[in-house]
């Protein structure tokens, strides 16, 4: 079967308790946003909560890049589409796009970079082969997508 392109995660909501003295989605929320959804897209390729207690193997973030657009509220729908650029025997390159569900404009963009690893050594691991494939196909799904322009954008004060 092929993969989605991109894999859109089940829509969340922001809740309440999220909102910060601002007024919307404290930055930390985004996060959590992006991680389920994140792991909605893993489970797909095979890399979810049984695999870690069939392999006792994981993965962990290595990195990431968050640029924030536009704000989000309280009980605002969020829908995040999820497109692997990149993949190596133990690693993988993402980006997460979140849009309001509803009204459909783009509030904030994740890059990441992830790691295989095996949990009894806490080191990096290859992919199993079938995961592998399934992580390849993905990639191949997902190759002609537009890769969004916060993709590589470094942090820094610009001089003139």
């Amino acid at each position: 079967m092929q993969p989605p392109a991109p894999f859109i995660a089940a829509v969340q909501r922001v809740e309440d308790q999220w909102v910060d003295y601002n007024g919307h989605l404290n930055m930390a929320y985004y996060n959590v946003l992006f991680d389920r959804a994140g792991d909605e897209a893993f489970e797909r390729v095979g890399l979810g909560a049984d695999y870690l207690k069939a392999a006792n193997c994981s993965f962990f973030t290595l990195e990431a890049h968050i640029t924030y657009l536009r704000e989000m509220h309280a009980g605002d729908p969020v829908r995040v589409h999820v497109q692997f650029l990149d993949h190596d025997s133990k690693r993988v390159h993402y980006v997460e796009e979140m849009y309001h569900a509803e009204e459909g404009w783009l509030a904030c963009v994740s890059e990441h970079m992830i790691i295989h690893v095996d949990m009894s050594s806490k080191r990096s691991s290859p992919f199993p082969s079938d995961i592998l494939e399934k992580i390849a196909a993905m990639c191949a799904a997902h190759k002609t997508l537009p890769i969004p322009p916060q993709v590589g954008h470094r942090i820094g004060i610009p001089r003139k």
